[in-house]
């Protein structure tokens, strides 16, 4: 059905696809993006998902196609008044809303989802742009112009803070080749739609950054989309899944697991052949830690299989796809250990003492030579330290980078987990009943010194709660018989060897803390924690 539609003093030209179904659960918003661009090329989209059972929108924005205005007068505030009175007017009140944008309309998909909230079920977007805050309600044109091409402008986007709190399906669709949009800005995207949603990356080869166009001219790509767009799970990664449980087992459930930062975690429910259980998987979606996924995860499952009998309680291995050939994401497929994740201020103290114990006797892992991990990896150096741009006390950070400048104290090698921090360990009961129930992420598992492990967890108890809980840790671990340098200056370096990789406020793994109920851990709040710290150890060990 074609329609003209007046609003925001303009004629708006609108075209909705009915499917068979009289009254469809759910309506999908198609949004095209700038110059150029209309809902004509959005037209074979529209009738897929039409065909799949939803109502599917489409419209000319202002200056565009078919409807009345000149481009020079839009703005994205205007675009997003526009497509909230199309939906408000074509879309059942209250139903379930999928939201589709390209390029420009990234930004204007972000915005619908900040004002439908838990209407918004799902969103895809192809080549998205965000955009500079103050840019929103400018109109098209030289003061647009001047603020977008502002080196940087856009990392205040809203719209990145309304992806990385979007619960539901996010698909993002991207071009072999994208000459318009920068690639910092996708990634800021797909980190903040991957920390999360239910996400899925595709990338299309040989397409351009017009990929509403190519989508229009290629059927077969066409229907990738819209398959990634309406399957509430993976349907690729599911089937893997269900071939690696015993016969006459299902997944019947999925959810979402947090506290994770670099990679997607899901909970899989199964049921069948007299058993209900639940397993865990684990999926790389961000570029970067998606490119090192085989390593990364075949590391993982060698440790997982190591560690099954040792005591240590890790999850046992069921499957892995290391290079995603048969998923939609690079995955490993495991057990689920029981506990829960604690960040909270109750039973601290003990929680510290059991952290260490747990600690030790994962030092004490007896690996033969030909099965031990790669040698661990320092994860800064003198030249990558961002000291804080605030900071009151500069010679401090000048002190503890000048350490990391002398040579890399002598130690004795044993198992390190080198991840070992609060947020990867699972505890249960409370009180004297308090225990470790199970330690997990084991895919940066190396060889080295036992001081980098007590280092790594000791700074993300400063950061979380204080100075007095990273010392109190070290200090449990060494009265347990842990394997720390004799050497002060060797401690000093370690430790400062790992915190100084937090500079310059911790922000990226806050997130997920904060996920966790620990709102307070703003930027601030860690900088200065991280400072308290750092001045602490020189104090200690310098």
């Amino acid at each position: 059905m074609a329609t003209i539609f007046e609003c925001d003093g303009e004629r708006l030209s609108c075209s909705v696809t009915e499917p068979d179904d009289p009254d469809p659960a759910t309506t999908v918003v198609l949004l095209h993006g700038a110059g150029t661009s209309s809902k004509e090329r959005l037209a074979p989209l529209a009738r897929d998902f039409a065909a799949r059972g939803c109502r599917t929108i489409a419209f000319d924005f202002s200056g565009h196609g078919d409807s009345s205005g000149e481009l020079r007068e839009l703005s994205l505030e205007r675009r997003f008044t526009q497509a909230r009175n199309v939906i408000d007017a074509y879309a059942p009140a209250g139903g379930r809303l999928i939201l589709v944008g390209f390029s420009m309309s990234g930004q204007t998909v972000a915005d619908l989802v900040d004002h439908y909230g838990d209407r918004v079920a799902a969103v895809g977007l192809g080549t998205p742009a965000v955009y500079a805050a103050r840019a929103w309600p400018v109109r098209f044109g030289g003061g647009f112009t001047g603020i977008i091409r502002t080196p940087d402008s856009w990392r205040d986007s809203k719209a990145l803070e309304v992806f990385r709190g979007f619960p539901g399906r996010a698909v993002l669709a991207l071009p072999e080749v994208d000459a318009v949009i920068p690639s910092e800005v996708t990634e800021s995207v797909t980190d903040a739609l991957a920390s999360g949603s239910r996400f899925t990356r595709l990338d299309f080869a040989g397409a351009d950054h017009q990929l509403a166009a190519w989508f229009r001219d290629h059927p077969g790509d066409r229907e990738r989309f819209v398959d990634a767009m309406l399957d509430e799970g993976l349907s690729a990664t599911r089937a893997w899944a269900e071939k690696q449980l015993p016969e006459g087992q299902r997944i019947t459930g999925l959810g979402r697991l947090r506290g994770g930062w670099t990679s997607q975690m899901r909970l899989l429910h199964v049921e069948g052949a007299g058993t209900q259980r639940d397993v865990v998987l684990r999926s790389f979606v961000k570029p970067f830690f998606r490119r090192h996924a085989p390593g990364l995860l075949t590391r993982e499952a060698d440790i997982l299989t190591l560690l099954a009998g040792s005591g240590v309680p890790a999850a046992d291995l069921l499957a892995v796809d290391a290079e995603g050939e048969h998923c939609e994401h690079p995955s490993l497929l495991m057990s689920r250990l029981p506990g829960r994740v604690r960040a909270d201020e109750e039973d601290l103290d003990r929680r510290i003492g059991l952290l260490a114990e747990q600690l030790v006797r994962i030092h004490a892992l007896e690996v033969p030579e030909g099965a031990r991990p790669r040698p661990y990896q320092a994860w800064t150096s003198p030249e990558r330290v961002r000291i804080p741009e605030a900071t009151e006390r500069p010679e401090l950070w000048a002190r503890a980078v000048d350490v990391l400048r002398g040579r890399e104290p002598r130690y004795e090698g044993c198992f390190l987990h080198r991840d070992f921090h609060p947020a990867n360990v699972l505890f249960t009961g409370a009180g004297e009943s308090l225990r470790v129930s199970g330690v997990v992420d084991w895919v940066e598992t190396s060889w080295g010194p036992a001081d980098l492990d007590v280092a790594h967890c000791s700074t993300a108890l400063a950061l979380l709660h204080g100075t007095r809980a990273a010392i109190l840790f070290g200090e449990r671990y060494a009265a347990l018989g842990g394997r720390l340098s004799p050497d002060p200056a060797a401690q000093l370096y370690w430790r400062l060897l790992d915190a100084l990789a937090f500079a310059p406020d911790a922000e990226k793994v806050a997130v997920a803390w904060r996920e966790l109920g620990r709102t307070d851990l703003t930027p601030d709040v860690l900088t200065g924690r991280l400072e308290d710290y750092i001045a602490e150890v020189l104090h200690r060990f310098g």
